[in-house]
């Protein structure tokens, strides 16, 4: 299973694309993950131990982190607590 994963969330910002500018990259890369059909995450579901976070979601963060020339894990988990504090 995986934690639970929501682009429509109820908190703030209510909603992601009214942060970001119309040209942001990272739009593109939402929107090209989320094209992704569902099966092929399946391989990655596991019933057993902790909740894993969404493959989606994972995945959007290395190829935001990839568009920003940040390569590494520890720069990219750096990368992410600059951008969200």
């Amino acid at each position: 299973m995986f934690k639970d994963y929501n682009m429509n969330q109820l908190v703030l910002p209510l909603d992601l694309e009214v942060k970001l500018q119309k040209n942001d990259i990272a739009l593109d890369v939402h929107h090209l993950i989320e094209s992704i059909p569902p099966e092929a995450f399946e391989p990655f579901l596991r019933n057993e131990g902790r909740l894993a976070y969404h493959p989606r979601m994972l995945l959007k963060i290395i190829l935001c982190a990839y568009t920003q020339s940040v390569f590494s894990g520890r720069k990219i988990e750096r990368f992410l607590k600059k951008v969200f504090g």
